[in-house]
């Protein structure tokens, strides 16, 4: 079995030699050895031991509830729930990191496509960060209800051409323009859009808005601030009665 120096195990477990001996005088790591010249030697065990208690020291545990923790009949388990404590910390701390570090990647790509750098222009892009998400699950569902509507569709014309009856159509076209209108209506209802001239956010009527030429993600409208017409970028417009 290995035997370590006090500078050794301090090496091994990235602390000071005096850290070490400090242990020693408070009892909580002995060293399983002394030469006859007086020198500590320690083993694999406590090797385990001291990294146990660096792991404690770096929670903020202080040294006496250490020794406590250590003396208990089985202090393996409550290290284990220490361990886990901190493990689902670190997991909530990586995934704020990440999401931040996200959000600082959709900033710097929004800012690339900008030939102006401004306040305005960076107050637009947090907007529409913040409400990317709102804006996909409006859109997922707007697609998982259309997918009945669809399928009506295509049940429709296969059943008129194998069997010749037209009216299942019929109801297709009757249910299509329902649906059309009741989910154009909450679309609208649910966005608004940034002028790109005052970086103002309105609301334009739904007539303008639903004939308006458009991309997946803006519309060309009439800002109703300024009065400018063109490309508008949509954003989440929260709810509204």
């Amino acid at each position: 079995m290995s035997k370590f120096t006090t500078g050794e195990l301090a090496r091994l477990c990235g602390v000071t030699v005096r850290t070490v001996q400090y242990y020693d005088t408070r009892g909580i790591l002995i060293p399983s050895e002394l030469t006859e010249g007086g020198r500590r030697l320690y083993s694999e065990d406590d090797l385990r031991r001291m990294k146990i208690i660096c792991f404690l020291r770096d929670l903020d545990i202080p040294i006496d509830a250490i020794s406590q923790i250590l003396q208990e009949e089985h202090p393996e388990k409550v290290i284990s729930l220490l361990i886990e404590q901190q493990e689902n910390a670190l997991s909530d701390e990586i995934a704020d990191k990440e999401a931040k570090l996200e959000k600082l990647r959709e900033l710097k790509g929004g800012l690339k496509n900008r030939p102006v750098c401004s306040f305005e222009s960076i107050g637009d892009i947090a907007v529409l960060m913040e409400n990317k998400k709102n804006l996909k699950k409006m859109r997922l569902m707007m697609i998982l209800t259309g997918i009945p509507v669809t399928a009506l569709q295509w049940f429709s014309i296969i059943f008129w051409i194998v069997r010749g009856v037209w009216w299942p159509f019929a109801v297709w076209v009757l249910a299509a323009a329902v649906w059309g209108t009741l989910i154009s209506r909450y679309y609208f209802r649910h966005v608004k859009y940034i002028c790109p001239e005052c970086h103002g956010i309105f609301k334009p009527t739904l007539k303008e808005a639903f004939w308006a030429n458009h991309t997946p993600t803006a519309r060309k409208l009439t800002c109703t601030a300024c009065g400018h017409k063109g490309f508008c970028v949509e954003v989440w417009g929260g709810e509204e009665a």
